[in-house]
């Protein structure tokens, strides 16, 4: 009965961001099955370092409509894709987040990251998981993304499905599936998502370094780098909430403390006592990889308030990263800053939707791609 409650939950949420309404979106919440056994404890997670630049883009309302007689999109996407050819699936991705969560929270925006770095460049087919073969570096081997955490998990999952329906399930589904686990046990809303996507044939590792923000750009270069993926203002402003979860590196933050666009001084937007706060953290001979960074729940409030804090630490001259901060530059993303340091559910809804369109960006469906039967390779079986 729980799984009937589960997907009409789903249905009510998804026609409820639609609507536009202001009611936060669902968490299921229902027991977990557990699906990793005990032989999981000796799985070695990565769990990553840095939380460092993560942003966790086309998908209208009406690609959104769920009705009673079609639980598919204009993508080729669907409902419950799985339901006859592997029903345990998204069960299996879900006890598995929820079980490596409980061990190693850090998980959530190590999969976070890793479904914005996938889908962002090329869109949501499982690129970024393809290593580097025969001297030829894959996404995941360049600069920004190799610093990327949370394989291992997506190949944990692989592996489980494998076992159950085998060459059924894609690692993009996988990973996007994923994501939203992990967002769920952080805090963040539980989303609709279609399935039915597959995997690419290749890698695209020269476009990353170009394409992906960075936490260094001002505000232009941010909107206009998520405007090129079709998010506005607005939506910007919601999936940069992410930064909510995890841990920022010194290196993505040490030039704002000391020498900051070469004035020799610090970032002026600072707000003094967090920069002393932040200097105390980060001397000025700069960051070590293994040295602490800073937690983007600073302020103590870890699950307490997935976004409403990011928001308001803005308000108060407290944003740890330059491209973060810069949203108060403009009064048309301050607005949005303002009205979610302050409304927790609406800032919920709007992260669901853009999730929701994150993962729906140009998305490869039958008869392009294939389903994977190793996430890190192309599979030779022409699947």
């Amino acid at each position: 009965m729980w799984e009937i409650a589960k997907k009409l939950s789903i249905i009510v949420l998804t026609v409820s961001l639609v609507l536009s309404l202001g009611n936060q979106s669902g968490e299921e919440t229902s027991k977990d099955n557990d699906v990793a056994d005990t032989s999981s404890s000796s799985f070695s997670i990565l769990v990553p370092p840095s939380f460092s630049w993560i942003t966790p883009s086309f998908l209208s309302n009406n690609d959104m409509k769920i009705t009673t007689t079609s639980f598919k999109n204009e993508l080729n996407l669907e409902y419950d894709f799985y339901r006859d050819t592997c029903p345990q699936a998204e069960q299996i991705v879900r006890s598995i987040v929820r079980y490596l969560y409980k061990k190693h929270s850090k998980i959530a925006p190590a999969l976070l990251r890793l479904v914005f770095h996938d889908c962002f460049i090329q869109g949501c087919d499982a690129s970024v998981l393809l290593a580097s073969v025969d001297g030829i570096r894959s996404e995941k081997d360049t600069p920004p993304n190799d610093t990327l955490q949370g394989f291992n998990v997506i190949d944990m999952i692989k592996s489980k499905i494998e076992d159950v329906c085998p060459a059924t399930v894609s690692c993009a589904d996988i990973l996007v599936l994923a994501a939203r686990e992990g967002i769920a046990m952080a805090g963040g809303p539980y989303y609709p998502l279609y399935t039915g996507r597959r995997d690419s044939l290749m890698s695209f590792p020269e476009v990353g370094a170009y394409e992906l923000p960075s936490p260094y750009d001002d505000l232009y270069k941010t909107l206009t780098s998520f405007a090129s993926r079709g998010f506005d203002e607005r939506e910007t402003v919601s999936i940069l909430g992410a930064h909510s979860i995890g841990i920022i590196h010194c290196q993505f933050f040490h030039n704002r403390l000391y020498n900051f666009a070469g004035s020799g001084g610090p970032d002026p937007s600072l707000e003094p006592g967090f920069l002393n706060q932040m200097r105390s953290r980060c001397n000025n001979s700069g960051d070590l990889p293994e040295e602490p960074g800073m937690n983007m729940d600073y302020e103590g409030a870890t699950g307490s308030g997935f976004g409403t804090h990011y928001y308001k630490s803005l308000v108060e001259g407290k944003g740890i990263l330059h491209a973060d901060q810069q949203l108060m530059a403009s009064a048309a993303t301050a607005s949005w800053v303002q009205t979610y340091s302050s409304d927790g559910p609406l800032f919920q809804r709007d992260f669901a939707q853009v999730m929701i369109k994150l993962s729906s960006l140009r998305v490869l469906t039958s008869p392009l791609g294939q389903i994977r039967l190793n996430c890190s390779m192309v599979s030779s079986e022409g699947l």
